[in-house]
């Protein structure tokens, strides 16, 4: 059975002449002690150190009475604490949760493991949040199901927002509002640090609810809308290796590396960045991809044949991206820049990673004919409707292999008509001066 009781321990004498009153929490034979807000004087106490003052000690009787009603409730789940577990226990029962607080932890540990692009979607939501409520602390009792369908007509409207740029300076720019794919994105962020929340604070075995309500139950968040086709023709393709850039630019990074990730059948960013020597294997370039790598049993590993096309992009950046960019996040924001200047050059409508990578899946599935089973091998997409039967079947990387040479193939044949094009044009021309 456990115990609370008052204590004042007259050799915790602070400097000011005073003495915090302390619970006592006692369980199996182990004692573990609880500060209190109370502080007492000498002529507040008896000789042998008991509360004397009737206002402090009704204030500290409730709070036990209070304790030992939260006791009395976990019945036979009381054999499952320690001493110290029940302490804290009844510390946290009314102690709020700072959300807020609690997004920047989690976004700090997915960093610590390695899931950078988790943790920068879950910073632009708890910026938001900072945002909607203009403060740096919010209870997470404060996000509830109105709250949800207020803070989404927030996000779909025009603001301005602070920020500070890496150079510590504050930055105001005006966002626009968020398409029904943001938001869909946005809010299922929101929820799923907010079902972190309730994982780390509620103990469902032993009946531990801290956070009592579920704000998702009532907003509902719904599939996520059809998004548009990004995807560049082959034409387009070769227009971005084709453009002139100036050398050691943003444009040109962004350029070598759309056409690395076209070769390479759709790598991601991240894992360019990531690569170095070790990666690259008799010929081949073995990786684990970022994205998924801690979801999946295989860690989420493809074996991409290092092609011809590729090496020289491969030799000019290989272990020298960390060099230039210490961080990837330094790294995908000059990628954005020089994404953002590619497209002006090319006058393209979009360019961005994610395009090179739907490029590649759209030719080798629409152009090449190659099954969407093998396609979704090259992108090293996991089928959750087949994982009984790849446990069955090894991976066989010649299906990569031929899903990358097909596509290649059908780019240089496409160049190569664009080039005689341009030759019998350019003879066109001299014969009509003569």
């Amino acid at each position: 059975m456990a115990t609370v009781s008052a204590k004042v321990f007259g050799h915790h004498k602070k400097a000011d002449g005073t003495f915090n009153v302390k619970i006592c929490v006692q369980h199996k034979r182990v004692r573990k002690y609880l500060d209190t807000s109370h502080f007492l004087v000498k002529k507040q106490l008896t000789s042998d150190f008991k509360i004397k003052d009737p206002f402090v000690a009704d204030k500290v009787e409730s709070q036990l009475r209070e304790y030992r009603k939260l006791i009395s409730e976990l019945d036979d789940r009381l054999d499952f604490f320690t001493a110290e577990a029940l302490r804290d226990y009844l510390l946290n029962q009314n102690e709020d949760i700072d959300f807020l607080k609690f997004c920047s932890s989690h976004i700090e540990s997915l960093k610590q493991s390695g899931r950078v692009g988790s943790a920068n979607n879950f910073r632009v939501v708890r910026n938001s949040l900072t945002d909607y409520f203009k403060r740096e602390a919010i209870s997470i009792k404060e996000v509830h199901s109105n709250m949800l369908a207020s803070y989404e007509k927030y996000l779909r409207s025009e603001r301005m927002i602070t920020r500070f740029n890496q150079n510590g300076t504050t930055v105001v720019t005006k966002n626009k509002g968020l398409s029904n794919s943001g938001l869909h994105n946005h809010m299922r962020d929101l929820r799923t640090l907010f079902n972190a929340a309730r994982d780390l604070y509620n103990n469902e075995d032993l009946g531990i609810y801290r956070i009592k309500h579920y704000p998702f139950k009532k907003y509902k968040i719904g599939s996520a809308p059809l998004t548009k086709k990004r995807n560049h023709t082959i034409g387009q393709v070769l227009k971005i290796k084709h453009c002139v850039t100036k050398g050691e630019s943003r444009a040109e990074l962004a350029k070598d590396m759309y056409m690395l990730s076209f070769y390479l059948c759709g790598m991601n960013a991240v894992d360019i960045y990531n690569l170095c020597a070790d990666n690259i294997v008799n010929g081949r370039v073995d990786y684990y991809r970022s994205k998924t790598k801690g979801k999946r049993k295989d860690n989420a590993f493809i074996s991409v044949k290092l092609v011809d096309e590729a090496k020289p992009l491969l030799i000019k950046y290989i272990g020298k991206i960390t060099n230039r960019y210490s961080r990837i996040d330094g790294f995908n924001w000059a990628l954005c820049k020089g994404m953002e200047q590619l497209k002006e050059i090319t006058g393209l409508p979009e360019v961005t990673m994610y395009w090179a990578r739907h490029s590649f899946a759209n030719i080798a599935r629409n152009k090449c004919r190659m099954s969407k089973d093998d396609v979704a091998l090259a992108l090293n997409h996991v089928d959750n409707a087949n994982q009984t039967t790849d446990i069955y079947i090894s991976k066989d990387w010649s299906i990569v292999d031929d899903v990358q040479r097909r596509v290649i193939s059908e780019l240089k044949k496409v160049e190569a008509k664009q080039m005689k094009a341009c030759t019998d044009k350019n003879v066109l021309f001299q014969i009509t001066k003569l």
